[in-house]
């Protein structure tokens, strides 16, 4: 700092500098500090690098840089001691959990059970309800309109649940015709989680409608595919021993925050023809459908869109019988509510 006097500081005075003699003869003097040019020496002359030789350069020979007992090649140094995800995978067992909490020491074994059962409870072991109605639709069609449901209702927890399914489709009364109940079916199912993303179930399904009213074994699953894909499928073996199977799925695709676009396909098979229910052998029924809905709220969304449907094979020539149509296509309008 300026005007500071450093001398004053413990441990910071300087010794006196001792005067530098004058030399005698001024010309003598610059005769000495002319510099003298001298050979190099050889044995302590080095070229001067380059900056490309630095490469493959060996450090070992530069004067002082050896190492004894030190590996200088890079190739033989031992591998650093790995950690974390730098791990190979293995296949050793997990380490048992401990038992021994700290808390146990403190309070009652009662009150520690009871702690335990909430904990697992809040992290996985509670019981919800849920139900859906995917389509709940209006359909306009030549002569008489009619009108279509698909929904799905569970309770249970995270693993196993009580699962009801029921879809149909009927047609309004109108001039000249009555209403009536076309095809309809209600499911009963166990449904137990076989991964994050499926379940496996396994019920009874019952059969309403005209046709016949046929009960059938169920089994099959439901789940979440990937790429966001909503996939359901279904074996049902009928108390006549008529087999059928179902293969269904759907793709939300949003448009924005609340207008999503929703393409949906549904095959019906069956391994016999089964004249009592008007089904062919082999794929009997195809339905398509696009449908854009508007989520007013999360649980409550109407939507607008178009359905094909076509019956094909034995399945068409019943319906040609009947005189229906085997191709069917249209508008559709409904809700999709789900609480």
């Amino acid at each position: 700092m300026p005007g500071m006097d450093h001398g004053s500081m413990p441990g910071m005075k300087m010794p006196a500098a001792k005067p530098v003699a004058k030399p005698r003869n001024p010309a003598a003097s610059k005769a000495q500090a002319k510099p003298v040019n001298r050979a190099p020496d050889k044995a302590s002359a080095s070229p001067a690098l380059k900056l490309g030789d630095r490469d493959g350069m060996d450090h070992a020979s530069i004067p002082g840089m050896a190492m004894s007992g030190v590996a200088t090649d890079q190739g033989t140094i031992p591998d650093m001691a790995k950690s974390g995800t730098d791990l190979s995978a293995g296949n050793a067992p997990a380490p048992a959990p401990p038992t021994d909490h700290y808390a146990t020491r403190i309070f009652p074994a009662a009150e520690i059970e009871r702690a335990h059962r909430q904990m697992m409870n809040d992290s996985g072991a509670q019981t919800f309800g849920f139900a859906m109605f995917n389509l709940a639709e209006y359909q306009p069609r030549r002569g008489q309109d009619g009108f279509r449901w698909e929904g799905e209702g569970w309770y249970g927890g995270d693993i196993n649940r009580l699962t009801i399914k029921t879809e149909g489709e009927g047609r309004f009364a109108g001039k000249g015709s009555a209403g009536r109940l076309e095809e309809a079916e209600v499911q009963l199912l166990y449904s137990r989680a076989i991964d994050p993303y499926f379940n496996a179930q396994v019920g009874l399904r019952q059969d309403l409608g005209r046709g016949a009213r046929r009960s059938y074994a169920t089994v099959g699953f439901e789940g979440l595919a990937p790429y966001w894909f909503e996939v359901d499928g279904a074996l049902f073996v009928s108390d006549q021993g008529d087999v059928l199977g179902r293969l269904a799925g759907y793709y939300d695709q949003r448009l924005t925050q609340r207008l999503i676009l929703q393409p949906r396909i549904e095959l019906n098979f069956a391994a016999q023809d089964v004249p009592a229910s008007r089904i062919g052998a082999g794929l009997s029924t195809a339905e398509i459908g696009l449908r854009l809905r508007y989520e007013i709220q999360r649980q409550f969304a109407p939507y607008v869109g178009v359905s094909w449907q076509r019956k094909i094979g034995q399945t068409g020539r019943y319906a040609y019988v009947d005189g229906e149509d085997a191709i069917s296509a249209g508008l559709v309008a409904g809700i999709r509510i789900w609480f």
